[in-house]
């Protein structure tokens, strides 16, 4: 993995975000932002999955006037996205939000995006230049065609107006539901500026197919040392967006935090039932908080099992209808296959209750 570039650094609330600060977690709900108690229903469940930053569609001004409620009693910093009504942005920042996701193309002109950026100067609350592939100017689809120079273009053209006005509390992001081209426009954009970079495959798709594209964009950019702030876009409940996205950053070391759970594939040599046991083994231990990282295995056979087994911090090796119980390479003990998840997990906790 190359080293991180360093990029200018801007909070969201408490959350430092760039100038080396490690890579935040972000998602946003999918409630109606005027139904206050069910936003914040799912913002508190955002927070239990480990979501460091929150954001809230603002369509209207219902949306905007909730906010005021929201904002208050809600587990994360939140950013207001608002499109076409500059007066939308201005209500957000004067009911508390964090910071803002504007498209300054389509939020009223020059004049109007200068009123934004008084209002979040005068709070303190940054802004986020969001481009994306599908809603590029004319002008410059007919200069560049649907690539990554025309989204680069376009958020650089946009972060000049912030610059004429003197405002650089930014980020910005450069989108698309292309991988590659999602790639491509934040490896130019990280060459010419030093603002730090929100990361994603923009309408990624379903959970599978959404987080297959996401984990390679993403992957690629943060293995590359680009990238700040992650959201990962998938269809349906945000809450798998910070799943995968914690994925993401502990399969590239940059978390070292919670369980790794390692499973075999399950052939035709597995006797037991694994997919169940490790569907129960990470529904128990998916936001456990541990003092260091904890590797997990729960294995189906006896090829690979007991090796895999042995170097985890906790593992199950299953032959037909029991197996062997591992704690730190040590055999501990011998359970039937419908003991053994519980004998693991009751093990696992033990050891946890008395580091606390």
């Amino acid at each position: 993995m190359k080293e991180r570039k360093i990029t200018r650094q801007i909070r969201v609330g408490s959350v430092p975000v760039g100038g080396g600060a490690p890579v935040v977690i972000q998602s946003m709900n999918n409630t109606k932002t005027a139904d206050v108690e069910a936003t914040l229903a799912q913002l508190n469940a955002l927070s239990s999955a480990g979501c460091q930053i929150g954001r809230l569609a603002v369509p209207d001004a219902e949306a905007a006037e909730a906010l005021a409620k929201i904002v208050p009693r809600s587990p994360l910093p939140l950013v207001a996205d608002i499109h076409f009504d500059y007066r939308l942005a201005l209500k957000s920042v004067a009911n508390g939000v964090s910071a803002l996701r504007i498209n300054p193309g389509n939020i009223g002109g020059e004049a109007k995006v200068k009123a934004v950026i008084d209002a979040a100067r005068e709070r303190n609350v940054p802004i986020r230049i969001g481009i994306n592939g599908g809603s590029l100017e004319k002008d410059l689809l007919a200069r560049y065609g649907p690539t990554a120079e025309a989204i680069v273009e376009s958020a650089l053209r946009e972060a000049a107006i912030f610059e004429k006005y003197g405002f650089d509390q930014v980020k910005i992001s450069v989108k698309s539901s292309s991988v590659a081209k999602t790639v491509a426009a934040y490896e130019l954009l990280s060459e010419k500026v030093d603002y730090p970079l929100h990361v994603g495959v923009t309408e990624a798709g379903t959970l599978l197919k959404g987080s297959v594209k996401s984990a390679i964009g993403i992957g690629l950019l943060l293995n590359e040392g680009i990238g700040d702030t992650i959201r990962v876009s998938l269809t349906g409940d945000p809450v798998n967006e910070v799943i995968v996205a914690k994925e993401i950053l502990k399969d590239l070391g940059l978390r070292k935090e919670g369980v790794e759970i390692v499973s075999c594939p399950t052939c035709g040599r597995t006797k037991v039932d694994l997919e169940k046991m490790v569907a129960a083994v990470e529904t128990a231990l998916g936001n456990m908080k541990a003092d260091r990282p904890i590797t997990v295995a729960v294995m189906g056979c006896e090829v690979n099992g007991p090796g895999e087994a042995k170097e985890a911090d906790y593992g199950i090796a299953n032959g037909r209808g029991q197996g062997l119980l591992f704690r730190r390479g040590e055999v501990i003990g011998k359970y039937k296959e419908e003991e053994i998840v519980a004998a693991l997990l009751r093990e696992i906790r033990r050891d946890q209750k008395e580091k606390q």
